[in-house]
């Protein structure tokens, strides 16, 4: 680590309130470019205390960066993870409220909800499976606090990974049931379809992202517990939207799921 706690401490609360007052701010390591990946994870890790000693619970974690095309592109050879807070969570069909966000953009996913723990070193997709308690649709609205979602990767680890809101739904599937890399998907805005792809969109498997996370928390001493939701990762490119909008995502065999932003 390159940063003091003092320094981390201070960036943690300077993200969170940038999150909590929706405004923006340049990129934390155009002041800070020493800071290192350990540094990155111990500020989001500080959000995460703080959010925790107010009396959110943490709902769910979340992979990024997922698809071997961007990592390629931005240099890095492993996604990056965060959390989600229990204020992150919109109801199924519910309101997204705009004035709450700075520059709101929505991705496709697929959701995992595990019935044992999950950890690495060793981690594998055949593991993942066997310990998933089924999948359904998940949209999740991501919100860069970093001025014109500029930034690079340390930052975005530190910020959560653009962690705003999300939402669950549709039709709960045993991960047996369904081939997640063929499975398909439309995203409607508006009732116009904007993005599609398939689930081998995620690293080749969506649940090569789950095993990815878990190695990374098992290189921590930390895993995935028990009846966990994690979001694997953005299918397409992430769509923005703004206040009126209506988006739909729909996954073959598993339903759809939907949100409104007001």
């Amino acid at each position: 680590m390159k940063l003091d706690a003092k320094t981390i401490a201070a960036l943690a609360e300077h993200l969170e309130t940038c999150e909590l007052e929706a405004r923006d701010t340049p990129k934390i390591t155009d002041e800070y470019p020493q800071m290192d990946w350990d540094d990155a994870y111990a500020i989001q890790d500080e959000i995460r205390r703080r959010k925790t000693a107010r009396g959110l619970r943490i709902v769910g974690l979340k992979a990024g960066l997922t698809s071997h095309a961007k990592m390629k592109q931005m240099g890095v050879t492993t996604p990056v993870f965060g959390f989600m807070a229990e204020n992150y969570a919109v109801p199924e069909g519910g309101e997204c409220r705009v004035s709450e966000l700075i520059h709101p953009k929505v991705e496709p996913e697929i959701a995992f909800v595990t019935k044992r723990a999950l950890s690495g070193p060793g981690c594998h997709i055949g593991a993942v499976l066997a310990a998933t308690d089924f999948v359904l649709p998940g949209i999740e609205v991501i919100d860069s606090r970093y001025r014109d979602f500029k930034f690079d990767l340390k930052s975005v680890v530190a910020d959560n990974t653009s962690a705003s809101r999300f939402v669950v739904g549709g039709r709960a599937v045993p991960a047996s049931e369904v081939d997640l890399r063929t499975t398909g998907i439309v995203l409607e805005k508006n009732g116009q379809s904007v993005a599609f792809g398939a689930g081998a969109a995620v690293l080749g498997h969506p649940a090569a992202a789950i095993a990815m996370l878990a190695n990374h928390l098992g290189a921590r001493g930390e895993e995935i517990p028990a009846g966990t939701l994690i979001l694997s990762g953005g299918i397409t490119e992430a769509v923005a939207v703004q206040a009126g909008d209506a988006v739909t995502l729909k996954v073959q065999g598993m339903g759809s799921v939907g949100l409104r932003f007001v």
